[in-house]
């Protein structure tokens, strides 16, 4: 067994022994989606949304609050109280280079993001019906993409944050705007044209995902803008973390 793996082994069993972002992740999309779907006015076609019932334009929107709750709230949070408790520090004394525990962190919340996606992607098909994607590729690689430019986002708030407490802070100011023109606090079908334009280039890509989804296929251009946030995100985190 490799260090990395004895590393994401042992976080992993941390994160159970205090397991609200784990938790988070996992239960809350499909719990807003199951609460949403019991309402009868949600699972009719409106006008708003046509060919689709509003529980089935809101999941694009519920793949976006999993992505934001677990790249800007749980990363940062945690990463920064290990900098804050001086764990970082002490691991750049041993051979076991710090980098291993923020990739060992990387893969375990990425795993909980994927997993709380996929959990309410089947319980919707077998509870309500909702299709799944039908360009299951596109949506594959949106997701993939917009998930990689928020967790570089929550890696940013880490890398300037002294204290955990500091990290959830900062990175707020990407979480409320991306929850709003992903669609999370109202559907976007229900949003001003404009801020629904602005929401299709901003990570972490619901208008690709919905795209995907529907059938549309995403446009290379939204594709190619959310590789670019994903790249330099991930550059800036790199350039401005600090261990201590």
């Amino acid at each position: 067994m490799n260090t990395l793996t004895k590393i994401t082994l042992t976080e992993t069993k941390l994160a159970l022994r205090s397991p609200i972002w784990v938790i988070s992740g996992l239960v809350l999309p499909t719990g807003l989606l199951l609460g949403l779907g019991a309402i009868p006015a949600f699972r009719t076609e409106s006008e708003k949304t046509p060919g689709m019932r509003f529980i089935d334009a809101w999941v694009p929107s519920l793949v976006v609050l999993t992505i934001a709750l677990m790249g800007l709230q749980a990363i940062p949070a945690v990463i920064a109280a290990y900098r804050e408790q001086g764990i970082l520090r002490r691991l750049a004394t041993t051979p076991v280079h710090p980098a291993r525990l923020l990739v060992a962190q990387l893969i375990i919340n990425v795993t909980v993001t994927i997993a709380g996606v996929g959990l309410m992607i089947v319980l919707g098909s077998v509870v309500f019906d909702v299709p799944g994607p039908r360009h299951p590729f596109g949506f594959l690689l949106a997701f993939t993409l917009g998930t990689t430019a928020i967790f570089g986002f929550g890696l940013i708030a880490a890398s300037v944050a002294k204290t955990g407490r500091a990290a959830g802070g900062i990175a707020m100011i990407a979480y409320i705007p991306i929850m709003f023109l992903g669609g999370v606090y109202l559907p976007r079908p229900l949003l001003p044209t404009v801020v629904q334009d602005i929401g299709a280039y901003v990570p972490p890509g619901v208008k690709a995902m919905e795209d995907a989804w529907t059938g549309a296929g995403a446009q290379p251009l939204q594709l190619a803008v959310l590789a670019a946030f994903a790249v330099g995100s991930c550059v800036l985190a790199a350039k401005l973390f600090r261990w201590e």
